[in-house]
């Protein structure tokens, strides 16, 4: 089981999840649900169930296989969103998936760049991956404007990918390496020197993405 510890930068900070979180979660969930539902992931095969005591216990198991990284985003002490590291894998791919969302009111504050940029950096050069990866729905600009900004690279379109608000979506790829970030991703981007195309989508992919995926396509 990797450590998961507290990163801090300025008044944003991310923690490991706690059972104790779940009464303020709940809230802040319930509070959300016109924010957050449309990029929920759902389940294909029936009702997903609102168990956040049940979803934290899931979280902190996949942490102690080894599988996954979990974190509440806080902003000056007061929980803020969520963000999770996984589906990692080491050996040859050394490679995770980060996901994670903010309440609305915290919206425009530059948590979720700064989060992302402090679990990017800690799984790089504590955790030992080798490569960080963002799948974005084509509809998420605020998303969107994240990976740009912290210039993770564009790696294209995946069809109906991953199962969202009760159907499969498709779902753009970002991507980055340790190889390209010596100074690590958010020192990059406080410094300035994030590159300013690297998220750069091709307008056939957004054009693609805008059509719905035909039988025998």
């Amino acid at each position: 089981m990797a450590v998961i510890p507290t990163l801090r930068e300025g008044d944003i900070a991310i923690r490991p999840i706690r059972g104790r979180d779940a009464r303020v979660l709940e809230r802040e969930l319930l509070a959300n649900r016109g924010w957050l539902r449309k990029w929920e992931a759902t389940n294909p095969v029936g009702p997903m169930s609102f168990d956040v005591r049940g979803s934290i216990r899931h979280l902190e198991s996949n942490a102690r296989a080894g599988l996954g990284l979990p974190f509440i985003i806080e902003y000056q002490g007061e929980l803020a969103g969520q963000l999770n590291v996984s589906s990692i894998s080491y050996g040859s791919l050394s490679s995770a998936t980060i996901g994670y969302w903010v309440s609305e009111r915290f919206a425009g504050l530059g948590l979720t760049p700064t989060a992302v940029a402090l679990a990017t950096d800690h799984c790089f050069f504590n955790v030992g991956l080798h490569r960080m990866e963002i799948c974005i729905r084509p509809e998420n600009e605020p998303s969107l404007r994240v990976v740009e900004k912290l210039g993770f690279r564009y790696e294209g379109l995946r069809r109906r990918y991953i199962h969202i608000n009760g159907d499969w979506r498709d779902h753009f790829c970002f991507g980055l390496t340790v190889e390209e970030l010596p100074t690590g991703v958010l020192r990059r981007w406080l410094d300035g020197k994030a590159p300013a195309d690297a998220a750069f989508i091709p307008e056939q992919d957004r054009v693609a993405a805008a059509r719905p995926l035909l039988p025998g396509r």
